[in-house]
């Protein structure tokens, strides 16, 4: 199911200080979007994208290994794969800690993702595979709670120490389930400072987003327990449901 443009304007509501950002994977170049005409590592991209530009990229974009690595677009290099950069990093204790990231990252299938195209939500011209969103704990809050409302589903975040861009670019999209970080945790977005510290990414992927969008329409956003008179609600609640005794 496509999204489209009225589907999204409920995230409007939210006011997120820097723009949702959509994320297409392609075989083939796009149409209409504009080549990135600099290089950068993928968490980088992001960045550029919330910062207002739409844009498409291909291999020869990449600055980061690691990027290219989990698209598809090439093999991860020796130092890589057998934990001598991680270890070097000192971000694990040797390189058979190190070298255990490769066995589990999640990566799309060669072919899949020779191009990559990004938007914020005011020029997609696209349909996304992955909307990413910076939120802060209250905005990601409801967020989650629109992709549990009516399925139950439990709230999970996938990260690892380094190669961050996996989980937030790949995993949703090959698993089609939701993802979240905390922002200041994966090594190479902390490195390069490109995220203020202690928010959310959300990563929703295209199979979630039309239901998550309709339930933001239809579900509370504030629950009547997070209100002032929260307290006095949950009593009332726990006396209909004769939990408690009514009060004499």
């Amino acid at each position: 199911m496509r999204v489209t443009k009225r589907d999204l304007a409920v995230l409007d509501k939210f006011a997120f200080e820097v723009p949702p950002v959509g994320v297409k994977f392609m075989a083939d170049p796009p149409e209409g979007l504009e080549r990135l005409g600099e290089k950068m590592a993928l968490c980088e991209m992001l960045k550029k994208a919330q910062e207002g530009k739409a844009f498409f990229v291909d291999q020869d974009s990449h600055t980061c290994e690691a990027g290219l690595h989990v698209l598809g677009q090439a093999e991860a290099s020796g130092p890589f794969v057998s934990g001598k950069f991680g270890a070097g990093l000192r971000i694990f204790d040797g390189t058979r800690a190190a070298s255990r990231l490769y066995g589990y990252l999640p990566r799309i299938g060669k072919g899949v993702a020779n191009y990559v195209a990004f938007s914020p939500l005011k020029k997609l011209s696209f349909d996304p595979d992955v909307l990413i969103i910076l939120a802060e704990t209250g905005q990601t809050e409801i967020l989650l709670r629109a992709m549990s409302y009516k399925t139950g589903e439990m709230w999970s975040s996938k990260f690892s120490a380094a190669i961050g861009c996996a989980w937030l670019f790949v995993y949703p999209f090959v698993t089609g389930k939701l993802n979240y970080s905390v922002t200041g945790l994966g090594h190479g977005m902390k490195r390069r400072k490109l995220f203020p510290e202690g928010k959310q990414l959300v990563a929703i992927p295209f199979d979630l987003l039309p239901s998550m969008l309709q339930t933001l329409q239809e579900m509370e956003w504030v629950l009547p327990a997070y209100k002032p008179d929260g307290m006095e609600f949950v009593g009332r609640l726990l006396t209909d449901l004769g939990m408690i005794p009514p009060k004499k």
